[in-house]
């Protein structure tokens, strides 16, 4: 039993052929997927295809990417369309200073909404960081302080120390198919000593198809392949592994895999 904990199922390059992707991932014995939104207009679609499919599920959010394109969105938005059942998280949301597509002070805002409807609804957030891991942890003890949520770190690339950092404050770490690219070698020493339970696998597809798929698009199948070399990574057998990761996934959004 597997569980990919983040995919994008309504992204071009699976979306047009949806049916046929979640029954390979379910002939590899992917059991769950957590379906994520980036923007508004996709909350709906996303829904859709969670409440089509029983074993994939739904996340509302934005995409630090799209914070200018969102100058309204709130807390209360989101809470609003977290209550819908097949919601099981809040994002991805987060901060992006390697490509800056919005202004860093608007992602900061937004990210500080995603925590509070976090902390209003017990939904966990989902967090996209890059080239911000400093601004990233201070924001998330800061919102914290105010009252608890939880979250996992997706696509996980970070340091040993930013690691250490979000497990302490309760989050889980999410490894992506990044983990078995030659050039990965610190990520592989980060995530081979990561503890067991507050580890997650993801494919992010379409993105980041994990070797032996390199250079096709990305799909929930694929988390096999991760994690198989992550469990050879780790010393561990992969059955146990998968079956690791999909019970945290159910601790993490509780209710789901029921």
């Amino acid at each position: 039993m597997l569980a990919d904990s983040h995919c994008h199922l309504n992204y071009k390059g699976l979306v047009e052929d949806q049916d046929n992707v979640l029954e390979r991932a379910r002939a590899r014995g992917v059991a769950a997927m957590l379906n994520i939104s980036t923007r508004q207009c996709e909350w709906d679609d996303v829904i859709a295809t969670a409440e089509r499919n029983a074993d994939v599920w739904a996340s509302v959010g934005i995409h630090p990417h799209e914070a200018d394109g969102h100058p309204d969105m709130d807390a209360a938005t989101l809470v609003g369309a977290a209550h819908h059942p097949r919601v099981v998280a809040l994002g991805e949301c987060g901060l992006d200073y390697y490509y800056d597509h919005s202004d860093r002070a608007r992602q900061a805002v937004l990210f500080r909404a995603h925590c509070e409807a976090a902390r209003e609804t017990g939904l966990p957030i989902i967090v996209h960081t890059r080239d911000a891991e400093d601004d990233t942890a201070a924001l998330i003890e800061n919102e914290l302080g105010k009252g608890a949520f939880s979250g996992v770190i997706h696509c996980f690339t970070g340091t040993k120390a930013f690691a250490e950092q979000m497990l302490a404050l309760g989050f889980y770490i999410s490894i992506s198919g990044i983990v078995t690219f030659k050039s990965a070698r610190d990520l592989q020493q980060v995530a081979a000593d990561l503890p067991t339970e507050r580890l997650l696998i993801e494919t992010d597809a379409p993105f980041l198809a994990p070797v032996p798929h390199r250079g096709k698009a990305g799909e929930p199948a694929f988390v096999a392949d991760t994690c198989n070399f992550l469990a050879q990574l780790r010393g561990e057998a992969p059955e146990e592994l998968a079956r690791t990761t999909a019970a945290n996934f159910r601790t993490l959004f509780a209710g789901t895999m029921a």
